[in-house]
């Protein structure tokens, strides 16, 4: 079994058709191509509305691409059973009192869920079980929504599946037990590893799990690299105004912040070694930046 799969996204579009007349189709990606390689973990960040969702969806095969292609190894996705069954997808479900009965307690809900991916390991999830004290008498319905959200990430864990996407699906627990999930993530991650990609708003509790990073913004993929290469395209520079005024000649300044004779840059791109000398001439104090801070810069300050 082929546990190294290759993501091609190559021109995907997707458009919602507009369900009146007066109104029109919402675009919610446009265009994008890039390449997943197996075996890393991936962090999609973007604001609300981005298209994360949509882009995760195409790439489990829950939804058709209005334009372009998902490859797998070099095999369209979409509607391919042999492949789909590779892929895990977990998100926020709604568990309610309507879809009750459809769903057995929690250890056989599990099992079941399991028995659709062929690396599934049950004493695994048998094992998370313990770890994130969940109940298993109960139907999932019943359970708290930290409880629900730990259900999916132990489906999504155990799955082993080659292609494991995470959307969300975390945002009901409390932090302890968040902090739990990361260092699992990154225990079996070692163990056995796959592709994961996580979409997340929690950009700064998250990024130390990323080894790529793909960010989209109003349906654009903006940013894909290395975590490492993408943090250091953002540099922040403070010192006296006159000498940041200066400084900042012919650079892109992401933010700029401005206390009595005092200024704090926010540069976009690289700081040579001569700017560095340049700095410390003039006094300047060069760091770098978060994943979340370049984020929020790139994408055009604090979300309200």
């Amino acid at each position: 079994m082929n546990n190294n799969y290759k993501i091609e996204v190559k021109n995907l579009s997707v458009t919602y058709k507009s369900l009146l007349p007066t109104s029109e189709d919402f675009q919610a990606l446009k265009d994008i191509s890039f390449t997943l390689e197996p075996g890393k973990i991936y962090g999609l960040i973007g604001r609300n509305g981005a298209g994360k969702t949509s882009l995760l969806s195409v790439l489990a095969s829950y939804r058709k691409a209005s334009h372009g292609d998902v490859l797998i190894d070099g095999i369209p996705l979409f509607d391919n059973g042999e492949l789909m069954q590779h892929i895990q997808f977990i998100y926020q479900r709604e568990f309610n009192a309507e879809t009750a009965e459809t769903h057995p307690k929690v250890l056989k809900y599990i099992k079941k869920e399991g028995a659709y991916r062929p690396n599934f390991d049950q004493a695994y999830a048998d094992e998370l079980i313990k770890k994130f004290n969940l109940p298993t008498n109960k139907r999932p319905h019943k359970l708290s929504k930290g409880q629900q959200s730990i259900l999916s990430v132990i489906i999504g864990l155990a799955s082993r599946a080659p292609i494991t996407i995470f959307d969300e699906a975390y945002l009901g627990m409390d932090a302890p037990t968040r902090d739990l999930f990361y260092k699992e993530v990154i225990k079996d991650q070692e163990r056995h590893p796959r592709m994961i990609i996580m979409s997340t708003h929690l950009v700064s509790e998250m990024e130390y799990l990323f080894d790529e990073v793909i960010m989209i913004h109003k349906g654009e993929l903006i940013k894909k690299g290395a975590y490492d290469e993408i943090i250091a395209l953002g540099t922040s520079v403070t010192g006296a105004t006159t000498a940041i005024d200066v400084f900042a000649k012919n650079k892109e300044v992401l933010n700029t912040e401005t206390l009595g004779g005092f200024r704090k840059i926010t540069i976009f791109g690289d700081i040579t070694d001569k700017d560095h000398i340049l700095a410390q001439e003039m006094e300047l104090e060069i760091s770098s930046i978060t994943l979340q801070d370049l984020f929020i810069h790139l994408t055009g300050g604090q979300e309200e």
